[in-house]
């Protein structure tokens, strides 16, 4: 009997063994150097300076498998300093590679840094950009795709094949020209048109009576977007990382910012069918199609492009409380999403954030909480790791509105290390708006209209809400999240809507423990770029 144990007691050992040993397998290094140029390309018919990453135009699509690390030369050819962020991977522990003015200096012109990250526990459909000036507006953009370790399953069948489609507003004018009409004190003009992929019509082909995933994201500057396909339903299957109900759609809003991953199966006579986007909340609508070919057709595309909606608040707002987690799904690790139970931990504090319009010195800003920041030319990561003065203060945003008048500042908003915030985004603005926070994916527990008060907590969702990285704000109303502030550092909170943004619609929660521990936060990291008032510092 004992004998026979002791067998058992190996077997099961050297099972979980060798899973871990392919987990360790798996958690592998991968090395890319990416070259910055500019080049010029014709998107909406017009010839016009782009930026290109390798010669390429979205630039390259980055894919991993979770756990992975990434190491990644950035060489800068552009006029201009230029920094990548890498818009929903959260760094854990490591907010020096975020990438954004906050935290990393500018690569200069014909200089080069290297980033160095891990894919760490997370899987999905995400995006890069530049975050430095509008360079966003010219391209440098591109899709960043994780993939489940193949030791966890994912909640659907392996689809037949898999595509990437960046939909994004366009502008004719150069990021330079729009940067100009920002510092000039103006909005960004309305848009020229809608790219998929970067061109005004792309085609996708698939064999009928298979399923293939399309990951889809809004990589543009300003504006919503609904997508549908003509002819097929859209089952939604993850969002930001988090696996959902597989709720069956006709279309889906994607707002600045989000991304969302659907299953399509071609199970229509074979022919070519129309893939829309269009423009939502726009007074004008603006459409981009695509071609969605079965390898059987021999009928092209044809009649008006299938409907879509374009000013139904209520419809959008009904569509995103559909949105549900799948409690009995893993996402990036193999216990389910649902194990862990966020609507039963009492928040620690309640932030409430009020985003607004001012007029400041006679130019147009946007600010949080009424303050609009301003950019540093030393990163607060790191003032704050230098202890350098006079770079911020903590606590120069307040974490609730006070409705006295607009001012410029480095805005930080100090929080503790493991605390379980509430945060309540407050837009009494009459357009809709898109929230990001690096570092973190986030509970979106409710959306309502109007002024939101501690009666309004009656009406969130505290048992499947999905979490997700970036969240839209609708005209006069508001939005509710939950975050747990398990990833020290310094993380940007912005408007995804980038005019708004460069105009200071933006700034840092500092997640800190005094405790300082590598086991709570990686040290800077030997290559670091220094600027401003870091010059001649030593790394370590």
């Amino acid at each position: 009997m004992g004998a026979r144990i002791l067998v058992q007691l190996v077997v099961i050992l050297s099972f979980w063994s060798s899973l871990f040993v392919i987990a360790k397998a798996e958690d592998d290094y991968k090395y890319y150097t990416w070259t910055v140029t500019y080049g010029t390309s014709s998107p909406l018919g017009l010839s016009q300076q782009v930026i290109l990453i390798n010669g390429q135009f979205p630039g390259p699509t980055l894919v991993s498998v979770t756990n992975e690390n990434i190491i990644l030369n950035v060489v800068n050819k552009l006029d201009q300093p230029f920094l990548l962020t890498w818009n929903g991977i959260k760094q854990r522990k490591n907010s020096w590679q975020d990438g954004v003015l906050g935290t990393n200096c500018p690569i200069p012109s014909n200089g080069n840094f290297t980033y160095k990250f891990q894919m760490k526990d997370q899987i999905g459909s995400y995006t890069y950009f530049p975050s430095t000036l509008m360079h966003r507006a010219a391209g440098g953009f591109g899709a960043l795709n994780i993939y489940a370790r193949s030791v966890i399953s994912v909640p659907y069948p392996k689809p037949d094949g898999d595509f990437t489609l960046l939909v994004g507003d366009w502008f004719k004018t150069s990021h330079k020209g729009l940067q100009q009409t920002l510092d000039s004190g103006n909005p960004l003009p309305f848009p020229d048109g809608i790219l998929i992929n970067g061109q005004g019509r792309s085609s996708f082909s698939g064999d009928q009576g298979k399923t293939y995933m399309f990951r889809v994201s809004n990589i543009g500057l300003s504006t919503s977007f609904n997508f549908r396909i003509q002819g097929h339903k859209l089952k939604l299957v993850e969002v930001e990382g988090s696996h959902v109900l597989q709720n069956i759609y006709d279309s889906l809003d994607v707002h600045v910012g989000q991304s969302i991953t659907i299953l399509v199966t071609l199970n229509q006579s074979p022919k070519d069918y129309y893939i829309v986007a269009s423009t939502r909340f726009t007074q004008t609508v603006l459409t981009a199609t695509a071609v969605l070919h079965y390898t059987n057709s021999r009928v092209p595309v044809s009649g008006p492009t299938p409907a879509g909606p374009t000013n139904e608040i209520a419809w959008s707002i009904d569509q995103a409380r559909s949105y549900r987690w799948n409690l009995t799904a893993n996402a990036a690790r193999p216990n389910p999403q649902g194990s862990f139970h966020y609507g039963t931990i009492v928040p620690t504090r309640t932030i409430v954030l009020a985003n607004s319009a001012p007029v400041i010195n006679g130019k147009q800003r946007y600010a949080v909480n009424g303050v609009s920041y301003i950019n540093t030319d030393t990163p607060l990561k790191l003032a704050d790791y230098y202890n350098i003065p006079g770079v911020f203060s903590v606590n120069s945003i307040q974490s609730a509105p006070s409705g006295s008048g607009a001012s410029l500042a480095t805005s930080v908003l100090g929080t503790s290390h493991h605390d379980f915030i509430e945060v309540v985004f407050q837009n009494d603005e009459n357009a809709i708006q898109s929230w990001h926070l690096d570092g973190y994916d986030f509970w979106v527990v409710g959306f309502g209209a109007g002024k939101w008060t501690q009666d309004s907590k009656k009406t969130y969702n505290l048992v499947d809400a999905l979490t997700r990285h970036t969240t839209q704000v609708y005209p006069n109303s508001w939005t509710a999240i939950l975050v747990s502030l398990d990833n020290q550092g310094m993380w940007n909170m912005r408007s995804a809507i980038w005019g708004r943004q460069y105009l200071g619609q933006q700034f840092y929660l500092r997640v800190y423990n005094p405790t300082q521990s590598l086991a709570n936060e990686y040290d800077i990291p030997t290559n670091a770029l220094l600027c401003g008032k870091a010059v001649g510092r030593k790394h370590r």
